[in-house]
C-alpha cells in the first residue's frame, strides 16, 4: 500500500511539477494575531494572578496548489494543547486545566499585487480535563468546590479575509455541529484585525498588532475581545519569536471553565516555527 501510495505521489508531483508542492515549510494562511484558537509555542504569564498558559502545538501545510492566476490552495492539519498553570515556591507548575484541538484544515488565498484575499476553513475536535493540579491533596478534594465535568465539541469554522499591503481584516462563523454539554448554543461569530509594522531599529525587528472580536454562544450570546501588540524577531509571515503584551476579557477559553468570565493583562512570548 504504501508503494502505490508513493508512486501516486511522485507521478501527480511529475504531471505538475510547477503546480504542486507537498509538505511547503510555510503556511498558505497565517495565524490571525489575536485569535485565541491559533497554534502556538510559548508561554502566557498573566500580570495580576499566579497563573500562566502553556501551549504546545503547531498547524502544517500538507499540501499547496497554486494555479496561472496566483491562487494557491492548501490542505492541512491542525494539533495543539492549551494549558492552564499555577506557579508555586520551589519551580513548580501544577498543570490545573488542559484543552485539547486536533482536526484538519483547507485554504485558498488570491494575491493581486499589494492585496491578499482568502479563507480559511478548519474542522476540529476540542475536548477539556481537569489535570491533578486542580485536585487539591490535603482536603481531599477538588479545588473551589468544581468537579471535573464532560465537555469536547466538534466544530467547523470559516474564516475569509481580505489583506491590503500590511493590515488584514477578516471575520468568522464557527458552527458547533456536536457539543457536550448540550444545551450550549452552536453559533459563534467574530470579527479582527492584524497589522505587522515596517522593520524598526534593525532588520528583522517587526512591531505587530492584532485585535480579535468574539461572540460566543454559551446559553445566551456575550462578548470575548482580546489584545495583541508587540515586536517580532524573525520574518512577518514566517519564523521567529514574539513577545508581546496581551488583554483579554471574556468567557474563559479553558473550556473546563466555559461558564466562568475571565479579565487579565499578560506578557507572552511565542516561537513561530
Amino acid at each position: 500500500m504504501k508503494k502505490y501510495l508513493f508512486l501516486i505521489l511522485l507521478i501527480t508531483t511529475n504531471l505538475y511539477p510547477q503546480k504542486i508542492n507537498l509538505f511547503p515549510g510555510e503556511l498558505n494562511v497565517q495565524p490571525f494575531t489575536a485569535n485565541t484558537l491559533e497554534p502556538k509555542l510559548g508561554f502566557l504569564f498573566q500580570l495580576s494572578k499566579n497563573e500562566l498558559r502553556l501551549d504546545i502545538g503547531n498547524s502544517i501545510d500538507i499540501l499547496h496548489q497554486s494555479t496561472d492566476e496566483n491562487v494557491i490552495w492548501s490542505v492541512g492539519a491542525d494539533l495543539f494543547t492549551y494549558t492552564l498553570l499555577r506557579g508555586e515556591k520551589d519551580f513548580h507548575f501544577p498543570v490545573d486545566a488542559v484543552d485539547y484541538l486536533f482536526g484538519i484544515n483547507g485554504s485558498v488565498k488570491k494575491v493581486e499585487n499589494n492585496y491578499q484575499y482568502g479563507a480559511r476553513l478548519r474542522i476540529s475536535h476540542i475536548s477539556a480535563h481537569f489535570v491533578d493540579g486542580h485536585y487539591d491533596g490535603a482536603k481531599g478534594q477538588w479545588r473551589d468546590g468544581l468537579n471535573p465535568r464532560v465537555y469536547s465539541r466538534e466544530f467547523f469554522e470559516l474564516m475569509p479575509f481580505v489583506k491590503v499591503n500590511s493590515l488584514r481584516i477578516y471575520f468568522g462563523f464557527t458552527y458547533l455541529f456536536h457539543v457536550t454539554p448540550n444545551y450550549l448554543g452552536k453559533d459563534n461569530y467574530q470579527l479582527g484585525f492584524d497589522y505587522f509594522g515596517k522593520e524598526i531599529f534593525f532588520k528583522n525587528f517587526i512591531p505587530f498588532i492584532g485585535y480579535d472580536f468574539r461572540l460566543v454562544n454559551i446559553e445566551k450570546y456575550s462578548a470575548n475581545h482580546s489584545l495583541a501588540a508587540g515586536i517580532k524577531f524573525g520574518k512577518a509571515e514566517g519564523r521567529g519569536i514574539s513577545i508581546y503584551f496581551n488583554y483579554y476579557s471574556g468567557k474563559n477559553i479553558h473550556s473546563e471553565y466555559f461558564d466562568f468570565n475571565k479579565t487579565y493583562s499578560a506578557i507572552g512570548i511565542n516561537l513561530d516555527l
